[in-house]
């Protein structure tokens, strides 16, 4: 079983990693360095889970990005159920 201070830690943690993160990828973009004007020939793909509860709903404009989607929600599920309900007498 996990402790608490160790769950806490984690979600402290990975909220710090998802700052620095943020704060990379704006300067990253600012920077102009990776702006290409020749190419456009650019093509975004978006993907996106909203977990209420057990059912997931999962939405993207892309089929591959959809199914990297269904992946993480499947893998989000499998770790939701090994930190609240396996401990569980």
């Amino acid at each position: 079983m996990i402790k608490g201070e160790t769950l806490i830690f984690i979600g402290i943690a990975v909220v710090i990693a998802g700052v620095l993160l943020t704060f990379l990828g704006t300067a990253l973009l600012s920077s102009g360095k990776n702006h290409n004007k020749d190419n456009d020939n650019t093509k975004v793909s978006t993907g996106g889970v909203i977990l209420i509860g057990p059912i997931p709903i999962i939405f993207g404009n892309d089929k591959s990005m959809v199914m990297i989607t269904i992946l993480g929600a499947i893998i989000l599920m499998v770790v939701a159920y090994f930190l609240f309900y396996r401990g569980a007498p």
